[in-house]
C-alpha cells in the first residue's frame, strides 16, 4: 500500500495509443465529435451517389431559392443545389486537410528525426533553416507556390502541407534528443543497426503518440487555411467548390440570401470544432499523469 502511495508520477508508463483511443471514445463529448466527423466524412465520400443533384447543374429558374423539401439547403444564384455542392465541397476540404497533414507529417518527422539524431552542427544548421522559415508568413509562402507553379488542387495540397511541417519537425527533434541515448537505442547501435533502422524501427514508434496528436490538430488548421485561401480566390476554381469557396460566394450576398453562407459555414465549424476537441482529448489521454 505504501509503495503505491509513494510511486512518483514521472515513473508511470505512458498509455498506449490504443488505450488512449478507447479512453477518448468513452467520453460522451468525444464520442459525439467522432460521430460528427464520421458522418460528414462518409456523406462527402459518398456524394456522387447520395447527392440529389449534380454539383454543377445550373437551373436559372430556381436561382437563389430558399431551403425547401426539394432543396434542403436551398440553391445558389445560378440555381445549383447547395446541399449537393456542400457534399462535394466536403470531399475537397477534407482531402486538403488530410493530404496536407500527411505531407507536413512526412516532411516534419523525417527532418526533425534526422536533426535530433545527428545533433551537433547538423542539428544547429537544420534548425536555423526552420527558424528562418518560421519568420516568413505562411500565407506568403503558399501564394508564392500557387502563383509560380500552378493553382491546381494537387498544388494546393502540397503548398499547405509544406508550410505546416515546421512545428512537427521541432516536436520530433525534441523527442529524438530525449531518446537517442536511451538504453534500447544504444543496444541497437551495439548490434550494428544503421541510422535509418534506428530512426524508423526504434525511435519513431516511441513517438507515435505526439505525432498522432499533432496530426489530429493539424487537419482542422489546414482545412481552415484552405477555406481562407478560397475566400481570397486562391483555392479551388469553379465549377468545383470547397467549403471555403461556398462561404466566399455566400458572403457576398449574405444580406439577401443568408442560407448560402450559413449551411457551409455551419458544417465547417462543426468539423473544425470536433477535430480540435478530439485532438485535445487524445493529448490528455496520452498524458501518463491523467
Amino acid at each position: 500500500m505504501s509503495s503505491l502511495a509513494t510511486t512518483p508520477v514521472e515513473s508511470l508508463p505512458a498509455p498506449t495509443l490504443t488505450t488512449s483511443l478507447r479512453r477518448v471514445i468513452r467520453r460522451p463529448l468525444m464520442a459525439s465529435c467522432a460521430a460528427v466527423i464520421l458522418i460528414v466524412s462518409a456523406a462527402s465520400l459518398l456524394a456522387p451517389w447520395i447527392a440529389p443533384y449534380a454539383y454543377d447543374a445550373i437551373d436559372l429558374k430556381l436561382a437563389a431559392t430558399a431551403p425547401s423539401a426539394a432543396h434542403w439547403f436551398g440553391t445558389d444564384v445560378l440555381g445549383r443545389d447547395l446541399f449537393s455542392r456542400t457534399l462535394h465541397g466536403g470531399q475537397i476540404s477534407l482531402a486538403v486537410g488530410i493530404v496536407g497533414t500527411l505531407v507536413s507529417l512526412i516532411v516534419g518527422v523525417l527532418y526533425g528525426a534526422i536533426a535530433g539524431y545527428k545533433g551537433g552542427r547538423v542539428d544547429e544548421l537544420m534548425m536555423r533553416v526552420v527558424d528562418l522559415l518560421y519568420s516568413l508568413p505562411y500565407l506568403f509562402l503558399v501564394i508564392i507556390l500557387l502563383v509560380f507553379f500552378s493553382s491546381s488542387i494537387l498544388m494546393l495540397f502540397v503548398a499547405l502541407g509544406l508550410v505546416q511541417w515546421l512545428t512537427m519537425a521541432r516536436i520530433v527533434r525534441g523527442q529524438v534528443l530525449s531518446l537517442r541515448n536511451a538504453e534500447f537505442v544504444q543496444a541497437a547501435r551495439l548490434f550494428g543497426t544503421r541510422t535509418p533502422g534506428i530512426i524508423f524501427r526504434h525511435l519513431l514508434p516511441n513517438m507515435a503518440g505526439p505525432i498522432v496528436v499533432y496530426g489530429t490538430l493539424t487537419v482542422p488548421t489546414v482545412i481552415l487555411q484552405e477555406a481562407f485561401l478560397s475566400f481570397l480566390g486562391l483555392g479551388v476554381q469553379p465549377p468545383r467548390a470547397s467549403w471555403g469557396t461556398l462561404i466566399s460566394d455566400g458572403a457576398g450576398v449574405m444580406s439577401l440570401f443568408p442560407w448560402l453562407a450559413f449551411f457551409p459555414a455551419a458544417i465547417l465549424a462543426a468539423v473544425l470544432f470536433s477535430l480540435n476537441f478530439l485532438g485535445d482529448g487524445l493529448r490528455e489521454a496520452l498524458d501518463p499523469r491523467s
